[in-house]
């Protein structure tokens, strides 16, 4: 693939099997398990979770207490490990199109997905009494079972603000025993729950709360009422009213429906696959089940991510047909005009000049800016490239010069894409191939260096690319997720692991002139050598 860019598209369109929105537990476990059949996910991630308040998540076994933030680092590399993709951004629209749907992401970018599954969840909705804001996720809580051990024998207040506030006060009687039941409003002063409450010894307070106290460190102290009384407190318990954010589906006829609990809003889906009333489009986690903790939420993402698979397959084997998402992604990057200039890279041109020409595989050749210079120094060149399109641009390219380059369609990640053949030199110039656990891209790239042969691989500088991550903005989503493919540090470790390899060049160096980007500004070069 050339080096020097021949335009920069506006707009990058991406074809994948799948698309999921919400990139929190539900998203991300569908992602998972439907990376594990060989689907291809890109997964767009606003980064709003809704237990980003939280300093830590419980009741999730083998996760206890671990901070939000920290368990979805684990579940992003865990995803990515498999090659899919998170993208920091935002979907603004999903719309249907003849062969699924389209999503347009904030800043422009466009995903093709012929599944999306809607794990966007769900916001809260605080009851207005000034100060609650101020300590939620932390003294102010919802829920006994996320975080009420670690208010145990503290002066808890139940805050009710509807009917479904009474549901888990018997819970908390075995929490504490300074416990006061604040009907604030929404629940009758002689509703049959707060006299068995009242004669089980608990405090029942029928008021409206003014404000939130705190005292001079800004800890939580207590809830002042409108008649000037003050009940102390430590912790706070309180209902939220929760909307699903269904938004960006509004294209497609997505809706929220009022849930049978009477606090919140849900998409109506079928309870074992996901399914909603809009054909190919799923619902996963809180946005379909309010009530649900991360754990079952995760489990829900995992079984609609199973459910979407099996969906996929049935419709694959009715049509006798076992497409490549990935190939279908590429070819839609090359079905338009030139992508690259045509020239080949000047760092593959410096690694290689000077060596004796032999028989050479240009992995991940694109328009064949590489291949072709290869083939004008006397290389015997087998230009491989996942997308039939891309191939038949390095084809025209080649006729066009009278020059003979062997054409190989292979995906790096296929059992034995290479045919077993090996070369004297083995290139890839930024050749973007999804990352597996057990490394079979890598290993495939290096079987392919015949005794004696060379590998040469040019790769963007990760430090720029997490730089520009880390200043991402959610409304200007990056459309690649470079941490879902092959890196050169897993080149170099596959390569560590092997006798007879001598690592002779791993260097950073500022791309060739005329490859600039903002972005990536850097190269790192490998260049290794298999002993004979």
């Amino acid at each position: 693939m050339s080096t020097h860019h021949h335009s920069t598209p506006s707009v990058i369109e991406r074809h994948v099997d799948v698309a999921v929105v919400g990139g929190s537990a539900a998203g991300l476990a569908a992602t998972l398990q439907l990376s594990r059949q060989r689907r291809s996910v890109i997964v767009i991630d606003s980064g709003e979770p809704r237990n980003a308040p939280a300093d830590q998540m419980h009741s999730y076994l083998g996760h206890e207490g671990r901070s939000p933030a920290d368990f979805l680092r684990i579940a992003r590399e865990e995803v990515r490990s498999y090659g899919a993709e998170v993208l920091t951004g935002r979907a603004d629209a999903v719309t249907r199109e003849e062969a699924g749907f389209r999503i347009e992401l904030s800043g422009g970018h466009v995903v093709h997905a012929r599944r999306v599954i809607a794990a966007t969840g769900l916001t809260d909705e605080l009851p207005d009494v000034p100060g609650l804001m101020q300590h939620w996720g932390g003294a102010v809580i919802h829920c006994p079972f996320c975080h009420g051990y670690e208010a145990r024998d503290q002066r808890i207040v139940s805050l009710v603000t509807s009917p479904m506030g009474l549901h888990p006060i018997p819970l908390l009687r075995q929490l504490t025993d300074d416990l006061t039941v604040l009907v604030h409003e929404g629940v009758s002063a002689d509703e049959p729950q707060l006299q068995l409450l009242r004669d089980a010894g608990v405090r029942v307070v029928v008021a409206r709360a003014e404000r939130v106290l705190s005292d001079e460190s800004g800890a939580l102290s207590g809830i002042a009422l409108v008649d000037g009384a003050v009940v102390a407190a430590d912790t706070i318990l309180v209902g939220t009213r929760l909307h699903a954010r269904v938004a960006p589906f509004a294209g497609v006829g997505l809706v929220a429906s009022d849930h049978p609990s009477g606090v919140a809003t849900y998409v109506e889906a079928d309870p074992m696959t996901g399914a909603t009333a809009i054909p190919g489009v799923y619902a996963a986690g809180t946005i379909a089940e309010p009530m649900l903790q991360v754990l079952p939420t995760a489990a829900a993402g995992s079984r609609v991510g199973s459910m979407v698979s099996f969906d996929l397959a049935h419709e694959d084997l009715e049509a006798a047909a076992r497409p490549s998402a990935h190939a279908a992604d590429w070819d839609g990057r090359y079905s338009g005009d030139l992508q690259w200039s045509g020239n080949p890279n000047g760092s593959l041109v410096a690694e290689v000049e000077g060596l004796a020409p032999g028989s050479a595989l240009d992995v991940g050749a694109g328009e064949g800016g590489d291949a072709i210079w290869l083939a004008q120094q006397g290389w015997q060149v087998t230009a491989s490239d996942i997308s039939a399109l891309a191939l038949e641009r390095v084809g025209a390219a080649a006729r066009d010069r009278g020059l003979d380059i062997a054409l190989l369609q292979a995906d790096a990640n296929a059992s034995d894409p290479f045919g077993g053949v090996q070369h004297d030199l083995v290139t890839a110039a930024y050749a973007s191939f999804p990352r597996t656990p057990d490394g079979r891209g890598a290993a495939n790239v290096l079987d392919a260096v015949a005794p004696g042969g060379r590998l040469v691989v040019i790769n963007h500088d990760t430090q720029d690319m997490d730089a520009a991550v880390d200043r991402a903005d959610v409304e200007q989503t990056r459309p690649f997720d470079h941490k879902a493919f092959v890196t050169t540090e897993e080149l170099v470790a596959a390569i560590a692991e092997r006798p007879g390899w001598t690592v002779a060049v791993n260097d950073r160096r500022e791309r060739p002139a005329g490859a600039a980007s903002p972005q990536h500004v850097h190269d790192i070069v490998l260049h290794a050598r298999r002993s004979a």
